[in-house]
């Protein structure tokens, strides 16, 4: 078996790895800072595809249609927020109904469910005049607005309003015994969240060349598997911009076993079993680990002990 077939996916799933990554991100915010179990993210990054698509595809600049799906996508967890904050309906059905509605929002704002773009220029093509591939163009890309969305994040969440979101995720009944409006720290948890994964659905629609309405089906396990894989591989050291980084590079992980996966002959219509398994391994790791070393204290104690059984005799 030629290895240039498997390098050759290995680059563009590092590239792809790093545009998603920015969706792992947003991910993170609900998972693990906000701790909201958010399904919103397999519709609203669809949304990111589908309003940046249909904005540059009308004329407007590809980059600032980028801008226009993050507060596309804002909006989107902005409705999740209200449904569980103001209706009271819980944090699993309310990501859930959003998800729903949002997919028939994203056929309307395309007009279909598929919308290529042809040869119109995106993000990508616009800096064709830097020389490099099309897989190196999203790569640097893609670490750029990752590293600068890293650094607005670890700014945001050291502020007062980032630590009382970081807080109402830690204790929401402390937080709000300290007069902190809980409910308002998760609407700005769920907006900052789903705007970080339009913004990475509308990069990933222009580096692949089309919007389709289903591209968000499986995200939310997608971002979980790359939050834990990157949680697993890179530990927690540091500080949080460390914990932030280790997101993106679980993305990264995750698209390269895929990529490698795929190029050993396993069906595209295994992946979703693959991601599962993947899930699974990396969620079982933890407790391995801890089991692992109890076992281990267990031993150490029974050593001592016996050490000194004998020395007494």
């Amino acid at each position: 078996m030629s290895f240039l077939p498997v390098l050759l996916a290995m680059q563009g799933a590092v590239s792809q790895g790093v545009l998603w990554g920015i969706m792992t991100l947003g991910v993170y915010v609900t998972y693990k800072v906000l701790d909201f179990a958010d399904l919103t993210v397999d519709g609203s990054f669809a949304l990111g595809g589908a309003v940046s698509a249909v904005f540059f595809v009308n004329g407007m600049n590809p980059f600032l249609s980028l801008l226009m799906a993050f507060i596309a996508g804002g909006l989107a967890g902005l409705v999740t927020g209200l449904l569980n904050t103001k209706l009271k309906i819980p944090g699993i059905l309310a990501g859930i109904l959003t998800m729903i509605a949002l997919y028939s929002v994203n056929i309307r704002i395309m007009g279909k469910s598929n919308l290529p773009f042809g040869k119109m220029p995106t993000m990508v093509t616009c800096l064709d005049f830097l020389g490099f591939s099309k897989v190196t163009t999203a790569l640097i890309l893609g670490v750029a607005f990752s590293a600068v969305i890293i650094a607005l994040m670890y700014w945001f969440f050291g502020t007062e309003i980032g630590c009382a979101i970081r807080a109402t995720g830690n204790n929401e009944k402390m937080v709000r015994a300290q007069g902190v409006n809980t409910d308002t720290m998760k609407i700005i948890g769920l907006v900052i969240s789903n705007a970080l994964v339009a913004l990475s659905g509308a990069m990933v629609s222009q580096s692949q060349g089309y919007a389709d309405v289903g591209m968000g089906t499986g995200t939310i396990v997608i971002g979980l598997a790359s939050v834990i894989i990157g949680e697993v591989v890179m530990g927690k050291h540091f500080g949080f911009w460390y914990l932030l980084a280790s997101v993106v590079v679980g993305s990264v992980i995750y698209r390269i076993i895929i990529a490698v996966v795929l190029q050993l002959g396993l069906e595209t219509s295994d992946l979703k079993l693959l991601t599962a398994i993947i899930v699974a391994v990396a969620l079982s790791v933890p407790v391995m680990k801890k089991n692992y070393q109890r076992f281990a204290k267990k031993r150490v104690k029974i050593r001592n002990s016996s050490e000194s059984a004998e020395n007494i005799k």
